[in-house]
């Protein structure tokens, strides 16, 4: 008759030793090799703390209703202008011009937050000829995610062109750009003054140059993402210059530092990745060490050596 196996289990054996024997002492040594290494292993990676990480966020931003135009025009130094900043305009009256402004926020997903701003302006002029135009947009700018951070931001467009123009039209995204990361709570308020001493009465104060140079100075900062720009010629006498300006408020990247816990959480895993490694070698190594009784110990067996038929 056919014998065929109907049945198996594990035969469990206990190795049995004092505290101060060699089989102890190596027993001791393998747990150190085994949890130890692991640590040396993932962090030699450079990838066992995680200092920096990413995360996606919608931010709130809201058109702040103040700018600053500069029409530069034919002729060298020709330019008019005009800004929402009183002091501003009276250190340019002989260059003022006020122009006609619509300005609206869409929120488009219906979400309660804002999604593009478009803007249109309508410029009076003579006989003058457009040759360039820089435009200076503020916004708010806030986050609620992680740390609450919120700053004023700005959009800077700037065109030229060798012929004349009736008509600028830009469209971009308002994108972040970071030279350090977010913290990962708490409130963040160093850049929410305003770029922009109003109160000053010095034309040093409201220099583009010095503007743009204090706002690069920041860690954090938006700019308009590479925008499209379309500039239509021939505009007719006494016709108004036009400038149409759409910018959309997408939902951007922001490096921050992770909070201890989702550092924990990372290296938790690495870790753990390797050390499933080691423990399975060291745990052939004690298995050998102690089934061919390298060392001296006393062998309990569950049964005695008998078989059955």
């Amino acid at each position: 008759m056919a014998v065929f196996e109907i049945f198996s289990h594990p035969e469990v054996r206990r190795y049995k030793s004092t505290v101060c024997s060699k089989a102890s002492l190596i027993l001791f040594f393998i747990f150190i090799l085994t949890f130890i290494p692991p640590l040396f292993v993932v962090y030699r990676s450079y990838g066992f703390w995680l200092k920096e990480a990413y995360y996606r966020e919608l931010p709130d931003v809201t058109f702040k209703r103040d700018l600053m135009l500069v029409l530069e025009l034919e002729g060298q130094g020709s330019y008019v202008t005009y800004s929402t900043y009183q002091k501003y305009n009276q250190l340019q009256q002989d260059q003022l011009r006020v122009p006609v402004i619509k300005a609206r926020e869409e929120d488009v997903n219906g979400d309660g937050r804002n999604d593009k701003l478009l803007l249109d302006l309508e410029v009076p002029l003579n006989s003058e000829n457009v040759v360039g135009v820089k435009l200076l947009l503020m916004f708010y700018y806030r986050l609620k995610k992680f740390s609450s951070f919120y700053m004023e931001s700005l959009a800077y467009i700037e065109h030229e062109s060798s012929r004349p123009g009736a008509q600028l039209e830009a469209f971009g995204d308002l994108k972040v750009q970071q030279k350090q990361p977010l913290g990962h709570k708490g409130l963040d308020v160093r850049y929410n003054g305003s770029l922009i001493d109003s109160s000053s009465s010095y034309a040093e104060a409201y220099l583009l140059s010095n503007i743009l140079k204090t706002y690069s100075d920041r860690n954090v900062t938006t700019k308009l993402d590479d925008p499209y720009k379309l500039w239509t010629s021939g505009r007719g006498a006494g016709k108004p210059f036009q400038i149409s300006v759409t910018i959309n408020y997408p939902e951007d990247v922001f490096l921050y530092t992770p909070g201890f816990w989702y550092l924990i959480k990372w290296g938790w895993i690495q870790y753990v990745a390797v050390l499933i490694i080691f423990v399975y070698i060291f745990q052939q190594v004690k298995i050998f060490i102690f089934q061919n009784q390298l060392v001296l110990t006393l062998v309990d067996r569950p049964y005695k050596d008998t078989k059955t038929l």
